[in-house]
């Protein structure tokens, strides 16, 4: 995994997307397709902060895993 510190600087301000948030700002992220099976997360509320860049493999592990309750000790 590795990252970009001002990701709108280094990865561009176009293509971002919000596949998913809190229905407010303050919780979403927003996702970027680098090309070759490589995305970026970054915080929408933050788009000149960092983004961590990382194959979307991880990325679908991450979200089959929180849909499985892996990740449910992060909310209780």
């Amino acid at each position: 995994m590795n990252h970009a510190v001002n990701a709108a600087e280094e990865l561009g301000a176009q293509g971002w997307s919000r596949p998913w948030g809190s229905g407010s700002d303050s919780g979403c992220v927003e996702i970027k397709e680098l090309g070759g099976g490589v995305v970026a997360v970054r915080q929408a509320t933050d788009p000149d902060g960092p983004a961590l860049i990382c194959a979307s493999s991880v990325v679908a592990e991450f979200i089959g895993g929180v849909k499985k309750g892996r990740a449910d000790f992060l909310i209780a």
